[in-house]
């Protein structure tokens, strides 16, 4: 492991003991001691590149005081820009941010966006209650409109500094004023969380180091048979996800143990966005709570989804939510696939420049494409047993294609990028494209099968008439 991995390790495995010292905080307490810590990691990582989020910060806080109403527009054009000049600040002869200092960059771009989000729907609903009298029905709205205190404390709140998972200001504003916040589940729903770290972490260091990235942009690995360089993406993949999902495991039992995001079973809430019905607890059973506004990570579901896009879902799922609600219903396309190919593409610039980012983001709409033509006109004339075998052959591709984009994601340039695709001759577009051809084929085929039973009717009607 690197050092910069080491000093992620030590800041998750922190934030789960401290998490629980935190329910003992009131509210104004809690506030300020989240707020010191978050600053303290963020000043002692990033140092004086601590102003880059701090900048953040402050525009977006200008932007909502000045226009609300197109603060949700206006914060994601400055924090996207910023997030440009964060990139290239050495080419104003400013130095290199940390890694640090990057993804406390990217969770605080997700945070603003959302909070000028909030505070929009905040004002339209008061707006509504004014002139209707009554009270907004929405659910998980802003009661107040937070101040500038109020939205640098939950900037740098520690929970999930740099490692997410993404969560709005309402659900940070809910745990602050948590009621009896140390009758809430707590060690036993963060032990489960972590059950499977020590495997996940295992098997990162082990398959890392018979299958080192590094090997691939050897003119040795080129040396090496087909079918070696084809596996080579599928154990890259699996480091990648075993180092993820201990990372995100880890971050998510830091927010159980504080209790943020924990909210009643019934009030349905999602990743991200939180409750989305209003729950009111029967005073005669008792109430369960889970965490599932915190959420990052399904990895059962991730391994074994049969879909493309439904990989996507369980995939980082609080930024999934964000992509969802922030990005994909402003698309200027109305196709799913060019919707989808545009939130990639948002998605892409959103981790980095690097053109590796672009290439496998926007291999995902393709793919999506490819599996909705060869649903339609393969799947839907299938048994229910050719269904079966069929939904298995997608699961075999649909991993395939994700061990394919991922090289594109760890390799970042191009040129190392096309250089291993190529080196399997761009099998998994070389299968897409087939699989687009097939299904128009099947389509146009079934058209016409339609048409001619159709023509094959009328004639039938026209005969019965004259007889």
């Amino acid at each position: 492991m690197s050092p910069d991995e080491l000093v992620y390790l030590g800041i998750l495995a922190a934030s789960i003991p401290v998490g629980f010292l935190f329910r003992y905080l009131s509210p104004p307490v809690k506030q300020g001691a989240a707020l010191l810590l978050g600053l303290i990691i963020s000043i002692t990582t990033c140092g004086l590149h601590t102003l880059h989020s701090l900048c953040t910060v402050l525009g977006t806080w200008l932007i909502i005081k000045i226009n609300w109403r197109s603060a949700p527009a206006l914060s994601l054009g400055w924090t996207f820009l910023y997030l440009l000049f964060f990139r290239l600040v050495t080419w104003f002869g400013l130095p290199q941010p940390t890694p640090f200092a990057n993804a406390i960059q990217l969770l605080l771009t997700l945070k603003m966006v959302s909070l000028a989000n909030e505070i929009q729907s905040y004002h339209l609903e008061k707006k509504k209650e004014v002139s209707a009298f009554t009270k907004s029905p929405v659910v998980g709205g802003l009661s107040h409109e937070p101040s500038l205190y109020d939205i640098i404390s939950y900037s740098y709140c520690y929970v999930g500094i740099m490692t997410g998972p993404f969560f709005r200001y309402q659900t940070y504003a809910d745990w602050l004023h948590q009621s009896n916040s140390l009758s809430l589940p707590g060690k036993e729903p963060c032990l489960q969380r972590l059950k499977m770290v020590p495997v996940y972490g295992a098997l990162f260091i082990a398959v890392n180091s018979v299958f080192p990235l590094s090997y691939v942009r050897t003119d040795e690995f080129l040396e090496h048979n087909y079918f070696y360089r084809l596996f080579y993406m599928v154990a890259i993949f699996f480091v990648f996800r075993m180092r993820f999902y201990s990372a995100w495991c880890g971050a998510e039992a830091g927010c159980i143990s504080a209790g943020l995001g924990c909210y009643p079973h019934g009030a349905l809430s999602k990743p991200g966005g939180g409750p989305t019905v209003k729950y009111s607890p029967d005073p005669n059973t008792a109430v369960e709570y889970d965490f599932k506004t915190i959420q990052n990570i399904d990895c059962y579901n991730t391994d074994f989804c049969v879909k493309v896009r439904h990989g996507m879902r369980y995939w980082n799922m609080t930024v999934q939510w964000w992509l969802h609600n922030y990005i994909y219903p402003n698309t200027p396309f109305r196709a799913y696939a060019l919707r989808a190919g545009w939130t990639m593409l948002i998605s892409a610039y959103w981790h980095g420049l690097h053109v590796g980012y672009y290439l496998s983001f926007l291999t995902i709409p393709l793919c999506i494409a490819a599996e909705s033509a060869m649903e339609a006109s393969v799947r839907a004339r299938l048994g229910p047993m050719g269904q079966n075998i069929f939904d298995w052959i997608h699961w075999f591709l649909k991993m395939r294609a994700y061990d394919y984009m991922c090289m594109g994601f760890v390799l970042l340039k191009a040129s190392d990028t096309i250089n291993y695709w190529s080196s399997i001759y761009f099998i998994i577009h070389i299968i897409a494209v087939i699989c687009i051809g097939v299904g128009q084929i099947m389509k146009g085929g079934k058209k016409r099968e339609r048409r001619e039973r159709g023509e094959g009717e009328k004639e039938d009607v026209v005969r019965e008439k004259a007889e």
